[in-house]
Protein backbone atom coordinates (compact mmCIF):
# COMPACT_ATOMS: atom_id res chain seq x y z
CA UNK A 1 0.00 0.00 0.00
CA UNK A 2 1.44 3.38 -0.83
CA UNK A 3 0.89 6.36 1.38
CA UNK A 4 -1.36 9.10 0.09
CA UNK A 5 -2.75 12.01 1.97
CA UNK A 6 -4.26 10.69 5.15
CA UNK A 7 -6.32 12.04 7.96
CA UNK A 8 -6.39 10.84 11.57
CA UNK A 9 -9.22 11.26 14.00
CA UNK A 10 -10.22 9.79 17.33
CA UNK A 11 -13.30 7.59 17.21
CA UNK A 12 -15.60 7.05 20.13
CA UNK A 13 -18.64 4.82 20.14
CA UNK A 14 -21.33 4.15 22.68
CA UNK A 15 -19.32 1.20 24.01
CA UNK A 16 -15.99 2.97 23.68
CA UNK A 17 -14.54 0.28 21.40
CA UNK A 18 -15.10 -0.95 17.90
CA UNK A 19 -15.53 -4.66 18.31
CA UNK A 20 -17.28 -5.71 15.11
CA UNK A 21 -16.72 -5.18 11.44
CA UNK A 22 -20.21 -3.68 11.16
CA UNK A 23 -19.42 -1.09 13.86
CA UNK A 24 -16.13 -0.22 12.15
CA UNK A 25 -17.85 0.15 8.77
CA UNK A 26 -20.54 2.36 10.31
CA UNK A 27 -17.93 4.59 11.98
CA UNK A 28 -15.99 4.81 8.70
CA UNK A 29 -19.12 5.66 6.67
CA UNK A 30 -20.16 8.37 9.12
CA UNK A 31 -16.66 9.87 9.16
CA UNK A 32 -16.41 9.91 5.35
CA UNK A 33 -19.88 11.44 5.02
CA UNK A 34 -18.71 14.25 7.32
CA UNK A 35 -15.81 14.73 4.89
CA UNK A 36 -18.30 15.21 2.04
CA UNK A 37 -18.47 11.73 0.50
CA UNK A 38 -21.88 10.24 -0.31
CA UNK A 39 -22.73 6.62 0.49
CA UNK A 40 -23.68 4.53 -2.55
CA UNK A 41 -23.58 0.94 -1.25
CA UNK A 42 -22.42 -1.22 1.64
CA UNK A 43 -20.98 -4.72 1.61
CA UNK A 44 -21.10 -5.34 -2.14
CA UNK A 45 -20.24 -8.99 -2.71
CA UNK A 46 -19.52 -11.07 -5.75
CA UNK A 47 -17.87 -14.41 -6.24
CA UNK A 48 -14.27 -13.91 -5.22
CA UNK A 49 -14.49 -10.46 -3.68
CA UNK A 50 -16.19 -7.93 -1.44
CA UNK A 51 -16.19 -4.17 -0.98
CA UNK A 52 -17.06 -2.74 2.43
CA UNK A 53 -18.22 0.70 1.30
CA UNK A 54 -18.82 2.33 -2.07
CA UNK A 55 -19.07 6.11 -1.95
CA UNK A 56 -18.96 9.11 -4.27
CA UNK A 57 -16.41 11.87 -3.85
CA UNK A 58 -17.69 14.39 -6.37
CA UNK A 59 -17.69 12.55 -9.69
CA UNK A 60 -15.28 9.86 -8.44
CA UNK A 61 -16.59 6.48 -7.35
CA UNK A 62 -14.63 5.36 -4.29
CA UNK A 63 -14.25 1.72 -3.25
CA UNK A 64 -13.34 1.57 0.43
CA UNK A 65 -11.80 -1.21 2.49
CA UNK A 66 -12.39 -0.83 6.23
CA UNK A 67 -9.96 -2.62 8.54
CA UNK A 68 -10.24 -2.67 12.30
CA UNK A 69 -7.68 -4.04 14.71
CA UNK A 70 -7.57 -3.72 18.47
CA UNK A 71 -3.77 -4.14 18.49
CA UNK A 72 -0.86 -3.39 16.18
CA UNK A 73 0.53 -6.95 16.20
CA UNK A 74 1.72 -8.17 12.81
CA UNK A 75 1.65 -4.64 11.37
CA UNK A 76 -1.86 -3.74 12.49
CA UNK A 77 -4.77 -2.78 10.28
CA UNK A 78 -2.73 -1.46 7.33
CA UNK A 79 -0.68 -4.62 6.98
CA UNK A 80 -3.85 -6.71 6.80
CA UNK A 81 -4.65 -5.27 3.35
CA UNK A 82 -2.40 -7.67 1.48
CA UNK A 83 -1.85 -7.87 -2.28
CA UNK A 84 -4.31 -10.78 -2.34
CA UNK A 85 -6.93 -8.72 -0.50
CA UNK A 86 -6.35 -5.80 -2.88
CA UNK A 87 -6.85 -8.11 -5.88
CA UNK A 88 -10.19 -9.31 -4.42
CA UNK A 89 -11.36 -5.73 -3.89
CA UNK A 90 -10.38 -4.82 -7.46
CA UNK A 91 -12.24 -7.88 -8.77
CA UNK A 92 -15.37 -6.88 -6.85
CA UNK A 93 -15.06 -3.29 -8.11
CA UNK A 94 -14.92 -4.52 -11.72
CA UNK A 95 -18.08 -6.58 -11.10
CA UNK A 96 -19.83 -3.58 -9.55
CA UNK A 97 -18.90 -1.31 -12.46
CA UNK A 98 -20.11 -3.90 -14.99
CA UNK A 99 -23.39 -4.62 -13.14
CA UNK A 100 -24.25 -0.95 -12.72
CA UNK A 101 -22.90 0.28 -16.08
CA UNK A 102 -20.86 2.95 -14.30
CA UNK A 103 -18.42 5.02 -16.32
CA UNK A 104 -16.73 7.27 -13.78
CA UNK A 105 -13.26 7.83 -12.40
CA UNK A 106 -12.56 5.36 -9.59
CA UNK A 107 -10.34 5.29 -6.53
CA UNK A 108 -9.47 2.71 -3.87
CA UNK A 109 -9.31 4.08 -0.33
CA UNK A 110 -8.73 2.43 3.03
CA UNK A 111 -10.05 3.38 6.43
CA UNK A 112 -8.02 1.94 9.28
CA UNK A 113 -9.37 1.78 12.81
CA UNK A 114 -6.91 0.85 15.51
CA UNK A 115 -6.74 1.63 19.22
CA UNK A 116 -9.60 4.13 18.99
CA UNK A 117 -8.03 6.04 16.08
CA UNK A 118 -9.42 6.31 12.56
CA UNK A 119 -7.03 6.87 9.66
CA UNK A 120 -8.35 7.56 6.15
CA UNK A 121 -5.97 6.74 3.30
CA UNK A 122 -7.31 8.15 0.01
CA UNK A 123 -5.89 6.32 -3.02
CA UNK A 124 -4.45 3.65 -0.73
CA UNK A 125 -3.74 1.36 -3.68
CA UNK A 126 -4.15 1.25 -7.43
CA UNK A 127 -5.15 -1.25 -10.07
Amino acid sequence: MHKGTHKDTHISTHTGTLTTGAAAEQAAAEYLERQGLKLVARNFRCRGGEIDLIMRDGETLVFIEVRSRSRADYGGAAASITATKQARIILAARHYLAQHAVDAPCRFDAVLLQAGQLQWLPAAFET
